[in-house]
């Protein structure tokens, strides 16, 4: 099954304006596909049993996950703060419920979906489908396409290239990966998928650090 087409237009059009300040793009609906895409792979994998999940309520979590955020707060250096897993998952439910909830022919499945979201942020989620959905989120920070989505932010807050390489390098300073990949995941092949994608981005921060070491700025 896949979603209603009338809700799915009204998530794609709330997805095609991509911040506050009503910028348009493709951005936010091609990570919204891209995380629905991996979740089905992952069910294709057998990480979870089919008949557990409920599939509708999945791809709509996947797709309210995407929504712009509001503007995180400051931190106290001035500069917006990170923005945790779970303020992504409530924001997600309440500005779902407000782009949805008036369509009582949705009423199931939006309560479905925001309790999938009450749940994926949990450090032990109890529903595989929860579980399946976070190892699906933690799974995007990896790999070079981690490398562009900090990128992306870090351009939205004013940075540039040598911010990108500086946040790069105080990850691996600071054993944030291997964190990750041992507190991060439930299912063991993602695991597996991201060390192999952590390799690819060690690879790529290393050919951007010998860049910019030519260039003199490191």
């Amino acid at each position: 099954m896949s979603l209603d087409a009338k809700l799915l237009k009204r998530l794609q059009k709330a997805l095609s304006v991509v911040d506050e300040r009503g910028t348009v793009g493709p951005r936010l609906i091609d990570d919204a596909r891209r995380l629905w895409d991996r979740a089905r792979r992952f069910i294709n994998m057998g990480l979870v049993p089919r008949e557990s999940l409920e599939m509708d309520a999945l791809e709509l979590a996947c797709y309210a996950l995407q929504l712009p955020l509001k503007s995180s707060r400051l931190s106290a250096m001035g500069r917006p703060g990170r923005t945790t897993l779970r303020d992504r998952a409530e924001q997600a439910a309440e500005m779902l419920v407000g782009l949805v909830g008036d369509d009582n022919a949705n009423d199931s499945l939006l309560e479905q979906a925001t309790e999938l979201l009450v749940e994926v942020h949990q450090r032990n989620p109890e529903s595989e489908q929860a579980r399946l959905l976070a190892d699906a989120l933690g799974l995007e920070d990896f790999g070079v396409i981690g490398i562009v989505a900090q990128t992306i932010a870090l351009a939205r807050q004013g940075g540039g290239v040598g911010q990108v390489a500086d946040g790069l390098e105080k990850r691996e300073q600071y054993g944030y990966w291997e964190a990750r990949l041992n507190d991060g995941f439930h299912f063991e092949p993602v695991r597996v998928i991201a060390k192999k994608r952590l390799e690819h981005a060690r690879r790529t921060a290393t050919l951007l650090m010998n860049e910019l070491k030519e260039d003199g700025a490191l």
